[in-house]
């Protein structure tokens, strides 16, 4: 499963769907007419002639290893970093602090000035302390 991967990649700002129920041809339909490419750790998949060319076998088990693996396949980069939601891939969209009062912690809304949201799934996000751990982890999977 690459499930941390696409999270990770959501993360840099990469539009990345994730679905571990989908069914291969489900998949590779929905590949080709969105225009994607499909990461897979399925080595039957990755074979398929009508998946092929648009897909990356990834064979490492560790987070590190498969960006490393994604990083020398295609030029990826953090430069849309937390522009989408982690939870189901939407971009997000910058909100007013107002609108934000009901649905954080008092804490977070009176320390924090700027909130986005997710409309999807309605996801609220901040620039918390976690943004920067956040930032360090991406650093490091991109370039240590």
């Amino acid at each position: 499963m690459l499930g941390r991967l696409a999270r990770w990649l959501r993360t840099m700002g990469y539009d990345c769907e994730y679905d571990s129920r989908i069914e291969d041809d489900a998949l590779i339909a929905r590949a080709n007419k969105d225009d994607r490419v499909i990461l897979t750790r399925d080595t039957r998949l990755a074979a398929r002639r009508v998946a092929r060319g648009r897909t990356l076998l990834i064979r490492a088990n560790g987070l590190d290893e498969q960006v490393r693996e994604v990083k020398e396949a295609f030029v990826i980069d953090a430069a849309g970093l937390l522009t989408r939601c982690l939870r189901c891939n939407t971009p997000l969209e910058e909100m007013p602090k107002e609108a934000a009062m009901r649905s954080v912690p008092a804490f977070v809304y009176d320390t924090q000035e700027s909130f986005s949201r997710c409309h999807s799934c309605g996801r609220i996000y901040w620039a918390g302390t976690h943004i920067d751990t956040m930032k360090r982890e991406v650093d490091r999977l991109l370039n240590g």
